[in-house]
Formats: structure tokens, sequence, C-alpha cells
């Protein structure tokens, strides 16, 4: 049994889940499996010559690859929920389809929540093509200077206020401002721990906690057009055990268009905390 199972759920994108794929070939921790669940109804994205190829390529470096074509489509949360059920490593990374991950990325979130011992740690997105678009009213930023312990955080509260440190490109700037970067080998001098209101598209789990909150079984709860999943999902793991973002983030989001378009229908706003 692998020490993370690296969850992918997915839907439609072919030629981004490639690149993505391709960026976990070079990763220094090794000791993963990946589970990738498509569920596009009209084609087969994970048949094509693009992802077929990087699949052996990790095939080859001694990581197993399952794949699932789950459907019907019950939106994004019940897509999670099945993607954590196949699950069986006691951390579990849930990877959006669309990133770029440096190669030190997950042996850092590895060791960060080994530290820690919390819910889960995360690497927040960064979109490169904001560089030129610094916003210093966005990077208020609070280390965790004490081992990471739970919070609870709503809609209205100030922490809730964290979400905006994570837009754009926030994050390169801070880490630019912190030089805590090698800029010969671009691999990190120091990492910091800070407190967060949620992060997407790269987060590690403790499995048993994750599912100790009920994991996303709250699916059944939702309209099948809803959003939120995931910030829901890590509001009720950190309420009982904590999380935290990592610095340096060391993920790049490819920035294409979403493909849950109505986001109307809102997860936090819908069920309780």
């Amino acid at each position: 049994m692998a020490t993370i199972d690296i969850l992918i759920p997915t839907y439609r994108r072919a030629a981004a889940l490639a690149v993505t794929l391709t960026s976990l070939c070079a990763q220094t921790y090794r000791d993963f499996r990946l589970i990738i669940s498509d569920q596009t109804e009209d084609s087969d994205p994970l048949t094509t010559g693009e992802v077929q190829v990087v699949i052996r390529v990790l095939q080859t470096h001694g990581h197993s690859v399952i794949t699932h074509k789950h459907l019907p489509r019950r939106g994004i949360a019940e897509q999670r929920h099945f993607l954590l059920e196949q699950a069986t490593a006691p951390y579990v990374l849930f990877l959006d389809n669309d990133l770029i991950l440096e190669p030190y990325v997950v042996e850092y979130l590895l060791q960060a929540i080994q530290e820690e011992q919390c819910g889960f740690v995360g690497s927040a997105v960064i979109g490169l093509s904001f560089l030129e678009d610094v916003r210093p009213d966005q990077q208020a930023i609070e280390f965790w200077q004490e081992p990471v312990h739970p919070e609870v955080i709503r809609s209205g509260m100030p922490q809730w206020e964290r979400y905006k440190l994570h837009n754009a490109a926030n994050l390169y700037h801070i880490q630019q401002r912190l030089n805590c970067i090698d800029q010969s080998s671009h691999l990190p001098k120091e990492t910091y721990k800070y407190k967060i209101a949620w992060i997407g598209g790269c987060v590690l789990y403790d499995a048993a906690k994750l599912r100790s909150i009920g994991g996303f079984s709250f699916w059944q709860e939702l309209p099948p057009n809803h959003c939120g999943e995931d910030v829901l999902a890590q509001l009720r793991v950190m309420s009982h055990y904590g999380g935290c973002g990592l610095l340096p983030s060391g993920v790049y989001h490819q920035e294409l268009p979403t493909t849950i378009v109505d986001r109307t229908q809102d997860a936090p706003q819908l069920l309780p905390i």
C-alpha cells in the first residue's frame, strides 16, 4: 500500500490532465498511487494518446495508476466522495486536473502534515498570468507560530477574508518578498505554514480525519450543479483537526475556463459547517 493516494477528478480535459500527470513524473517523493475518475459522457479522455503515454511513464517509475469511468454525473462532491472510497492510503492528495507541480510539492506537503498531525495541508495555486498584477491589499498573511490547531471559520468572520491571499499571483509575490526559493535550483530554502480560510486545487488530507467528518458524503444533500464542496469539507476538517497552507506553493494553475459553469449553489452557504 502506498503512503499517498493521489485522487484526480476529471471531466473532458485530456490535454490539461496530461500536463498535470507529467508534473507528477518528476516528484522527489515516490511512494504514491494515482486514482483518476473521469465523468466525460460522450468521449473517453483517459484513452487519448497524450494521457496514455504519461500513464505509461508513471507506471515505469513504479507508480500504480487506476482509472475509472464514473457515471452518471451527480456533482463534483459525489465525484470526490467516489474517489475517497477507492483510496486505501493513510494520506490522500486531492489534485485538480489543470495544475503544474514543482518536483518538491508532494514531498513537502507530506512532511508538513506529519509534523503538524493536522487534518490537511495544501499548496494553493498561482496564476502566473498575474505576475505584473501586484495586490498589496490582498497579501496579508498570518504564519503559524504555534502548532496548527483547530479553527472554526464561517462566512462573515474576519478569518474568512484570508481567501484573498490565494487570488491571482499573490502567493508568488509573497514568496519573492520572503526570498524562500533558491533561484538557481528552484527549491525551497525555507518553508512556512500559514493560516487559511480554505485552499483549492492541491490539498493533502489525513484520510482517517477526512473520513471521520464524513468525507464528501454531504453530496446527497446538494443539488447536482453545486460548487464549493472542497471548501465545505475543509471547514469541517479544520474545525476538528486544523489545517494550513504551505509556502512556497510550487503549484501553478493552467488558467483554463472552469468546467463547473453554474456556481450559484455554493456548498458552504447551503449546508452547516
